[in-house]
């Protein structure tokens, strides 16, 4: 239904994807995955045809076929409108998708008073619910979704995977949440970017997410270890014809003048030697291939204040612009919990995460690290990542540079602007800033959304071995279980505690 042919992509003199054939059927499930700025994004705006930053050649063959897109991130020009103009062109067009207008509003629980609202009013997920719900009746052939997981609540991340799984379409789709991806995906391509991201590569395969990373990394410890074996033996193999030839060279040196014959057949010998050690010389090992380097970081010892409790927070009522989104919330956090919060699309997650934050930020003792959802709330203040990150102390200035290094930044992201980046390069530059500031206490706001699947099972880890406190909004299940002590779920009703499906 969709063909790619002989495909590359070139973003400011450097190439994202080269020579790439694809082909998309009916029931096609393909996942982008990669590292943070590889290009996923770009390469789904060239396949939707709505890229006009990158220069292309080759070719894409769509048939008959319309594609439905949606975007990574709403147009800021959209913000003032109603839900209602962003979604349907007109009351006909309403009228026209009608029924199934109240089938997937029903699926996804949608909030039809939404539809008066203006789009700046609502949530991170209310929002990507209204653009999945806008894909979704414009009944594309093809759809393409970037990042459709971002900031969902649990129930409705759970639909989509179900709606995916089950659509006959094609769809191609670039998310991070692993549970989705492990669930869905029938087909991978998985971009890299090489050589401090100067060059890049792709790998194609007809198989689930877990079974081509397993499959991946097999293949890996398979080629390192053969590689390793083969280099061993060579050595071995040189070291010992080495031997050899110093011992003919020696006796050469001290034959007999009176011996001929002795010394023709060292002559003879060494010439053997010498065209054993040119084939030596010309045999090819083999190579670990070329792979992007996984990232490294962890924090330091955590240092907190004798203390048992770090939050003892009691909220009457929780409100936004006068409304109120719950009541009689209570949490305590102990010095070493690691707290997560989920809840609807729109429970006031991130307003109670604002509320936490003025709390903690005055506590004694406390050097509170922050990640809110919007990154821009504590970035758009500096205009340099290096400005951020670090004073202006040349050691300083060296371990930052260090950090960020092991986290795949490369030398011209390092000095160059936070506006450049992506923004799962950006969530990776603010949890850099909490290692380097020697944070004892976390509050993160959805901390793993934008950041590569491959990457997160790293970050998950510091984060679970991370001895201070940590409280965090996140849908991402993965990380739920393998990060969080407690999990609570913030309702209309409070805060109640509750175990994960």
């Amino acid at each position: 239904m969709l063909e790619i042919k002989n495909l590359s992509i070139e973003v400011n003199d450097k190439y994202i994807v080269k020579n790439l054939n694809l082909v998309v059927t009916e029931g096609s499930k393909l996942a982008i995955i990669g590292e943070e700025g590889n290009g996923k994004s770009t390469l789904l705006k060239v396949i939707a045809q709505v890229c006009d930053y990158a220069t292309t050649t080759g070719a894409i063959k769509y048939g008959d076929n319309r594609i439905s897109y949606m975007e990574q991130v709403l147009d800021i020009r959209s913000n003032n409108k109603k839900v209602f103009d962003y979604i349907f062109a007109d009351w006909e067009d309403y009228y026209a998708k009608i029924t199934d207008f109240y089938k997937f509003i029903g699926e996804m629980d949608f909030d039809e008073d939404l539809l008066s609202q203006k789009i700046f009013t609502l949530s991170g997920g209310e929002k990507i619910k209204m653009m999945i719900l806008k894909i979704l009746l414009d009944q594309g052939d093809v759809i393409l979704l970037d990042e459709p997981t971002n900031d969902l609540d649990i129930e409705t991340l759970k639909w989509l995977e179900n709606f995916i799984v089950k659509c006959s379409k094609p769809v191609i789709y670039v998310s991070h949440d692993e549970e989705l991806l492990s669930n869905t995906a029938n087909m991978i391509l998985h971009l890299e970017q090489l050589n401090d991201k100067t060059d890049c590569q792709y790998t194609l395969e007809k198989c689930g997410y877990d079974e081509y990373v397993n499959f991946r990394m097999r293949k890996l410890n398979h080629l390192k270890q053969v590689a390793n074996n083969e280099k061993r033996e060579f050595t071995r193999a040189q070291e010992k014809l080495k031997q050899v030839m110093n011992k003919v060279e020696y006796q050469q040196n001290t034959i007999s003048r009176k011996d001929p014959h002795g010394a023709r057949l060292l002559k003879k010998k060494m010439h053997s030697l010498k065209s054993q050690e040119k084939r030596l010389q010309n045999m090819e090992l083999t190579e670990v291939p070329d792979v992007e380097e996984a990232i490294a970081f962890y924090f330091n010892e955590v240092k907190l204040p004798s203390m048992k409790f770090v939050l003892n927070l009691e909220i009457p009522v929780l409100k936004v612009d006068n409304k109120i989104l719950a009541k009689n919330i209570k949490l305590n956090v102990m010095r070493d919990e690691h707290v997560g919060i989920i809840g609807k699309n729109g429970a006031g997650k991130s307003s109670l995460i604002k509320i936490i934050y003025d709390e903690l930020s005055q506590r004694e003792g406390i050097n509170l690290g922050y990640m809110p959802q919007n990154y821009e709330d504590i970035l758009n203040n500096y205009e340099y990542v290096l400005d951020f990150i670090t004073d202006k102390n040349k050691e300083n200035i060296t371990k930052a540079r260090t950090l960020l290094g092991s986290l795949n930044f490369t030398p011209s992201e390092v000095v160059g602007k936070i506006e450049d980046l992506s923004n799962g390069t950006k969530a990776k530059l603010i949890l850099a800033s909490l290692v380097l500031r020697e944070c004892n206490c976390l509050l993160l706001d959805e901390p793993t959304r934008n950041v590569s699947p491959l990457s997160n099972p790293v970050i998950r880890g510091v984060l679970k071995n991370f001895k201070g406190p940590i409280i965090s909004v996140s849908h991402d299940r993965k990380y739920l279980n393998e990060v969080v002590d407690r999990i609570y779920k913030l309702s209309d009703k409070g805060l109640e505690e509750v175990n994960m499906e």
